[in-house]
């Protein structure tokens, strides 16, 4: 008698402690994520990315869990970054890149702009020689008679020459300061926020250097992020998506891009520049192009 009441009420403390643990996050739902590390000691180009995707991963918390967040432990170059993303037991499970086909067709792509389109505003990085050269350029023929740099494999590459610009590929970022101080190329395109903080940052060691200040060349190239296709992979793009979602409903989005970028943005002067469109050949179909809230208009934007 006393036997089956003693295994009556363990029964019941189990099925209490199960629908408890039910209820809680699972601790398979917890997100782990190893981003890369950039190879030179003078690059801050993704300090705001990494802190858009932390505060997208604390705003899905209590939906999907906990998180937690690290760099590599070591630096790697671009290609290697592709390298360890694409092995299932790689060093890292997420980057973040200015999106083409093969990218969105070897891993599983976030479809939302992390820097709201921003990359696809370039100004350009020039010898201070040749300042008169680019003040006396019109448009997309004039372009072609001068030479772009930019890194390998960049995807920049394609749309500058599918325009019948001529581009020198670099094989290294920190490489193409150099390469065009020594006249490889006339000049470095850079997004329009990086350019002034890249000058700031190397004009002392890159004495020939200028910002060019005429200037302003426009294509559609979002940037995502990007993780495996394989079911970790879609559970993070699925809570990054979600963090991303509440960032632009509720106005954070908005508020990192103008912290981190609004004033160098404000120093370009790109309402004052004149404007070169470009089409971009490789863009997917799927870019939410429609969606008005993801995209940044600097000619229009205040």
């Amino acid at each position: 008698m006393m036997h089956a009441r003693a295994v009556r009420t363990a029964a019941a403390c189990w099925a209490l402690l199960a629908g408890l643990c039910a209820s809680l996050p699972s601790a398979a739902t917890d997100s782990h994520l190893v981003y890369p590390l950039s190879t030179f000691s003078i690059d801050s180009r993704y300090d705001y990315d990494w802190t858009v995707l932390r505060t997208a991963l604390e705003k899905s918390r209590a939906r999907f869990g906990s998180f937690d967040m690290r760099p590599a432990s070591a630096s790697m170059s671009p290609q290697r970054i592709s390298q360890e993303l694409a092995q299932p037991a790689g060093r890292i499970n997420i980057f973040v890149r200015a999106t083409d086909a093969e990218l969105e067709r070897l891993f599983l792509p976030i479809r939302i702009p992390v820097d709201k389109g921003l990359l696809g505003y370039r100004v350009f990085l020039v010898r201070h020689e040749d300042l008169p050269r680019f003040a006396a350029v019109r448009g997309v023929k004039d372009l072609r008679g001068l030479r772009a740099g930019l890194g390998k494999d960049w995807a920049d590459v394609a749309i500058l020459r599918a325009a019948g610009i001529e581009v020198v590929e670099g094989s290294t970022y920190d490489g193409l300061f150099s390469m065009l101080e020594a006249k490889r190329f006339d000049f470095f395109s850079r997004a329009a926020d990086e350019a002034g903080r890249e000058f700031a940052e190397r004009g002392a060691s890159h004495p020939q250097l200028a910002l060019e200040p005429t200037l302003l060349l426009h294509y559609p190239l979002p940037r995502y992020f990007f993780v495996r296709r394989d079911a970790e992979g879609e559970l993070l793009a699925k809570r990054i998506e979600a963090g991303l979602e509440t960032m632009i409903r509720d106005g954070s989005l908005d508020a990192l891009f103008q912290r981190y970028k609004g004033k160098i943005i404000e120093r370009g002067g790109l309402h004052r520049r004149r404007v070169i469109e470009l089409r971009n050949p490789s863009l997917s179909p799927q870019t939410p192009l429609g969606r008005a809230e993801l995209w940044y208009k600097p000619l229009s934007d205040k």
